[in-house]
């Protein structure tokens, strides 16, 4: 049930309005004066307050500012005896619903409220999204109690809550942008925006004109400005993945954003001021790549401000097993299972794996037991050969690892209706590389 105060000093008019709210199923409370009208929203859960703009305490127009900036989710209608326009505009810009004069409310105030009830429950809707997606950002989603994540995790605590600079550093799969995600959520910035980009995955060009933007007619097709990732970001956090796969002329302008806070767009003779925090991530030694001329020493001290190095999958072994659940859960609510039980020897062949795309790898070959699973079991033989190979404890021969891997594709190539460029996807070989599979176990495709 919707809930509604009366925020109104005008007694026997305040009554009459509750008397009519109430029949409509609205529950109604009521107050006579601002301070009581606060105090009251701080004890009830309330959805929508009318109140009047002349008060014993104070202004309606300012009240409606201070409860929105406390309760942003409740909706405000003012009532005024005098409708004026510069009034019903502050009102707006206030954060009121609606602005209506008395005498008219009678007629207006009933459907006034049914939209204002829509607006409610989409607002805390979005706050449930909001709060869902901040949880699954949040430290508590990052799996694992080994003593080396518990590490990390401890470190990316102490820095989020600062605008220090971020370098994550560790192989590819360690799960840096999840670290990158929690660290933007736990620190003030989390209302504004969370921008990520691949650095490796564009050209020079493309990289500079993704992250800066540009100005219309700076090249050829740029028919009108074009904001940045940098600009987007502006007062939030910029994950800035493989780093070290960035050009130097394009390392320069980054440092000129820590520096002094500007950029110039691509095509343009001013500079554009920012307030971005920046985090930083590679699989590669930086420092190295210093001594190669690939990387400025510079830039590297800038970003290393804070750093903090990710473990692979095998310096923490122990959080293998509960990875594993997690993500056997997770596949099973996506392929429309109850739950999966998995085998001890599935487990152990997961655990004695080398694992060199760590947390990424693993997903993927759980992912892949699901969609081959006949039943809600993961046993050893859903695991592609390569990860028997991968196991040193693996007790397979070189021909029961064969008969694996062609059980395995068959198993794949029946699951995609023998569409054999899906199956090379999620067996993630080559498209040549399965049709000589085929060829040489002789496997039958549709």
């Amino acid at each position: 049930m919707i809930k509604v105060l009366i925020i109104d000093d005008e007694e026997k008019l305040r009554k009459l309005l509750a008397k009519i709210i109430s029949f409509e199923g609205f529950e109604v409370s009521q107050t006579s004066d601002i301070k009581s009208g606060l105090k009251r929203l701080e004890l009830s859960d309330i959805d929508i307050v009318i109140c009047d703009v002349k008060l014993p305490d104070g202004n309606g127009l300012n009240a409606a500012k201070t409860i929105k900036e406390k309760f942003p989710v409740i909706e405000i209608i003012l009532l005024t005896a005098y409708g004026n326009i510069p009034d019903s505009v502050q009102a707006i810009k206030n954060g009121a619903f609606d602005y209506i004069t008395k005498g008219d409310d009678n007629n207006k105030i009933i459907p006034l409220l049914y939209k204002a009830s829509e607006k409610v429950s989409l607002n805390k809707r979005v706050q449930q999204l909001e709060k869902q997606l901040g949880d699954k950002h949040s430290f508590s989603k990052i799996i694992g109690k080994s003593k080396a994540i518990t590490k990390a995790i401890e470190l990316a605590k102490k820095v989020a809550d600062t605008d220090t600079t971020v370098l994550l550093t560790g192989e590819t799969g360690t799960g840096k942008e999840i670290f990158a995600q929690a660290i933007h959520q736990a620190s003030s910035r989390n209302n504004q925006n969370f921008l990520a980009i691949n650095c490796s995955a564009f050209s020079r060009e493309l990289l500079e004109n993704e992250l800066f933007g540009h100005k219309a007619g700076a090249f050829t097709g740029a028919m009108k400005d074009q904001k940045g990732l940098f600009e987007e970001a502006n007062k939030g956090t910029i994950f800035l993945d493989e780093i070290g796969e960035m050009a130097l002329e394009l390392q320069a302008k980054i440092l000129r954003v820590l520096e002094i806070g500007e950029f110039l767009k691509v095509g343009d003779v001013k500079p554009t001021k920012v307030n971005v925090r920046i985090i930083a991530a590679t699989n590669r030694n930086l420092e190295e790549e210093i001594n190669a001329g690939h990387f400025r020493s510079d830039l590297f001290y800038r970003l290393s401000v804070f750093t903090i190095d990710l473990p692979a999958l095998r310096e923490r072994k122990s959080d293998i097993k509960l990875l594993a659940f997690h993500y056997a859960q997770l596949f099973a609510i996506k392929t429309n299972r109850k739950s999966f039980t998995l085998t001890d020897d599935y487990l152990a062949t997961l655990e004695n794996c080398s694992w060199k795309g760590n947390i990424r790898e693993l997903k993927n070959v759980i992912e892949r037991s699901a969609i081959l699973a006949d039943k809600d079991t993961l046993d050893i033989d859903l695991l592609p050969a390569d990860i028997h190979i991968k196991s040193p404890t693996s007790p397979l021969s070189a021909s029961s690892m064969a008969s694996v891997e062609k059980m395995h594709i068959q198993r794949v190539l029946q699951h995609t209706d023998g569409n054999k460029a899906e199956a090379a996807r999620l067996l993630e070989i080559g498209i040549a590389t399965l049709y000589r599979k085929i060829d040489e176990y002789s496997i039958k495709v549709k």
